[in-house]
């Protein structure tokens, strides 16, 4: 039990504060040299920090997410690419989460307290904003996860998993009453907002960012409710790279990208002949920043590995291509969301037949084109663009491989839209392949479709984590989450 209080109640260090909101354990390991008090600045700056370190580690998005969308195959890690998890980068990733989470709920409770802060209303609707995005991954990773009784940690120290559907709705409603409750002429964080230095403006157009990716998740599941979400949002949208949503790192310690190499190479990764293949094929001008060349050959070398190939299958490549040297740079932004990806969501929904505005081609070229600009290509863009029509075939696997591509190197998101939209390449060809070697995961053949709850759970949690394995249909990798509709 002790584990859960800690696990719920912990908040993040920053510039030398230890945050804590947990009652209970004010007599417990007690340092006076360190403060106990906060603000909520110092836990906006921890917890957007916090959560970008893990999304964009070696151990979470490395192995997990990068994987799992198959943009990159293991090198003397290659279990992880045929689905066999080292439990602890789960437990990590959820347990990070959840301390995000609480330490933003604490802003609230930190500005109702005080009653005097002007900033009140935009800091708790920011953080509110926050709270939805985490929320929403967590339940996409996971399934049915603790919702409504987690941060309140003094009241359930062991909370009920909530159900996922419930869950979408209830995130929708949060966030466009977050939404509503931002006035750009009341004060704010400023310098604290690592992401938008507090731009309520900014802020705004991001959370109606976020209902459309909300919104299309659902789609095969509840179309009426999906196009109902979309269409009042996407004109509060974002309609350029200018308002990209990114954490932006200093590229020097303690404020470094998670995956860089300022110290050392990193060889845990190959990208795949998924990857590399398929861009190729296409003549993607991207395929230069996605990957290198094999060391110690020229720039036309690129060569992925193919997924899931055992390091003692015979016909193993004895080297291939390591991502891209702009992936692993110190100061490389970890993304949050970006246009290119509200461009082919409202691709889609044009597809589907949603009042937006627009038509799905156009939005498709919109957004190969703010794919394109984000990563610094300027030539060949038409001429690419010629090469993969949105024309050439059936709108789910058109929109899908471009969307898939635009993602990089967000391996979660890249992840969830492959499991949600199962696409192929735009011919109907087989884009994704099983891992060569076969799935160490009994569930699992071609992809895992969730992450299995962490450990930890089974112990300080577990009448309600059996429960919620029971709900869900069992609490292993092959099973589906609600929006998913084959």
């Amino acid at each position: 039990m002790l584990n859960r209080i800690i696990k719920y109640c912990f908040l993040f260090a920053f510039v030398g504060l230890i945050m804590t909101g947990c009652k209970k354990l004010d007599s417990i390991n007690y340092d006076p040299t360190k403060s106990t008090t906060t603000e909520p600045p110092y836990l906006l700056t921890g917890a957007e920090k916090s959560v970008m370190d893990v999304l964009y580690s070696t151990l979470q998005n490395g192995y997990i997410g990068m994987h799992y969308a198959q943009f990159w195959s293991g090198n003397t890690r290659v279990a992880d690419s045929q689905y066999s998890l080292d439990e602890s980068n789960n437990g990590t990733l959820w347990t990070t989460l959840y301390a995000a989470l609480h330490n933003l709920d604490l802003i609230r409770t930190l500005n109702t307290a005080k009653g005097n802060n002007p900033a009140a209303q935009n800091q708790n609707a920011i953080a509110g904003i926050l709270k939805v995005w985490i929320m929403q991954m967590l339940t996409d990773t996971y399934v049915n996860v603790p919702y409504t009784q987690a941060l309140n940690v003094t009241e359930y120290i062991t909370p009920v998993y909530d159900d996922a559907r419930t869950i979408y709705s209830q995130l929708s409603d949060t966030l466009t009453a977050n939404i509503n409750a931002l006035d750009a002429s009341q004060p704010t964080f400023d310098d604290a907002d690592i992401i938008f230095s507090g731009d309520v403006a900014k802020w705004q157009t991001l959370g109606h960012s976020l209902m459309l990716r909300l919104a299309i998740r659902m789609a095969d599941r509840d179309n009426a409710k999906a196009q109902s979400l979309i269409e009042a949002n996407y004109q509060g949208a974002m309609t350029s790279n200018s308002d990209n949503a990114e954490f932006a790192y200093l590229g020097a310690d303690p404020n470094r990208y998670p995956m860089d190499e300022t110290n050392r190479p990193i060889i845990d990764f190959y990208v795949s002949t998924t990857l590399v293949d398929y861009m190729r094929s296409i003549n993607d001008p991207r395929l230069n920043i996605y990957a290198r060349p094999v060391d110690g050959l020229t720039i036309d070398t690129i060569y992925g590995m193919p997924y899931g190939m055992s390091t003692t299958d015979a016909n193993r490549p004895t080297a291939a291509s390591y991502p891209g040297t702009k992936i692993y740079s110190a100061d490389m932004k970890a993304i949050l969301m970006t246009y290119s990806e509200v461009a082919f969501t409202l691709a889609e929904a044009a597809a589907r037949g949603y009042a937006v505005n627009g038509d799905a081609a156009s939005y498709y070229e919109a957004g190969i084109r703010a794919s394109m600009e984000y990563w610094g290509v300027t030539d060949g863009v038409d001429e690419y663009l010629a090469t993969v029509p949105y024309t050439g075939g059936e709108w789910k696997n058109v929109i899908g491989t471009q969307k898939w591509l635009s993602l990089y190197p967000q391996g979660f998101q890249a992840w969830f839209e492959r499991i949600r939209l199962n696409f192929t390449k735009p011919d109907g060809s087989d884009l994704f392949i099983a891992p060569v070697s076969g799935s160490l995961d009994q569930h699992v053949t071609l992809v895992p479709y969730r992450l299995t709850y962490p450990i930890v759970e089974s112990n300080s949690n577990s009448t309600n984590y059996t429960a919620a394995g029971s709900a869900i249909g069992g609490d292993n990798k092959g099973t589906k989450n609600w929006w998913i509709s084959y």
